[in-house]
């Protein structure tokens, strides 16, 4: 069975149009990855969790602060490894410069025995849908027309 997560799409009326927030994971793997690699903040549902509580945890997680607002459902996507993404779009405003995100362990480098510390969440940023568009995952790109669509 495929990993299901959920997660949020915060949008804001920026001083130039609509911007989302995208974030981008941290570790050795992405630390060199830059267009193709932002993502919504976003994790895999804890069993008997709902979806929506899953997204907010996840935010609250990998952020350091919880978003305030409605909630609105964005459809389901499935990311190129077979992951099934819920997502719910959020208008919020918080400083991308000041999260503070939850760390994991690797092995790192590979088969050296040494675990080291990585941040999920490297960094934070508010793009336009433009910007967005060529900066995110390509199998997350589906949201930001869902945003559009449903902000008119």
């Amino acid at each position: 069975m495929a990993e299901h997560s959920a997660g949020i799409l915060l949008y804001r009326k920026g001083p130039h149009g609509l911007e989302v927030l995208l974030v981008h994971p941290g570790g050795p793997y992405w630390q060199k990855r830059d267009a193709g690699a932002w993502q919504i903040p976003k994790g895999k549902i804890d069993e008997g969790e709902g979806i929506l509580a899953a997204a907010l945890r996840e935010f609250e997680e990998e952020l350091g602060v919880a978003p305030e607002g409605e909630a609105r459902p964005l459809s389901r996507i499935r990311q190129a490894a077979g992951k099934w993404v819920d997502s719910f779009a959020i208008e919020g405003d918080l400083d991308a410069d000041a999260i503070v995100s939850t760390a994991f362990e690797m092995e790192w480098p590979p088969k050296s025995g040494v675990m080291q510390s990585f941040p999920e969440i490297d960094r934070a940023r508010w793009f336009t849908l433009r910007e967005a568009h060529d900066k995110m995952l390509v199998s997350q790109r589906p949201l930001l027309d869902d945003l559009w669509a449903m902000l008119g």
